[in-house]
């Protein structure tokens, strides 16, 4: 079954606008949201992670919310690029993996 779920599925914005999207999940233990982006098929990048209920994001964007099940993270992309058209992924993990990272 999909326990991982992510929204919305598509999103239209202007450039200098900022973007939100969504993940949550329902993994029992699991506790870390990453969020990746993937520009013209080419490798995942990670954009960051949140770690139960704190972000550690790469500049120029924002994870907030709650990695536990049940919960939902948020990332922000604080101002929209023509870079920043791409496909963007997020992943459940337990801990520990890199937390320190």
């Amino acid at each position: 079954s999909n326990q991982v779920h992510q929204r919305p599925e598509s999103l239209y914005k202007n450039q200098g606008e900022l973007a939100k999207m969504e993940c949550s999940h329902s993994i029992s233990g699991y506790n870390v949201i990453l969020w990746y982006k993937q520009s013209n098929y080419r490798e995942l990048v990670l954009l960051g992670y949140l770690y139960g209920k704190t972000g550690y994001p790469e500049a120029g964007f924002d994870i907030e919310g709650d990695g536990n099940a049940g919960g939902t993270s948020t990332l922000t992309i604080n101002q929209l690029t023509p870079n920043s058209s791409a496909v963007y992924y997020c992943a459940a993990n337990p801990c520990p993996f890199e937390c320190s990272s």
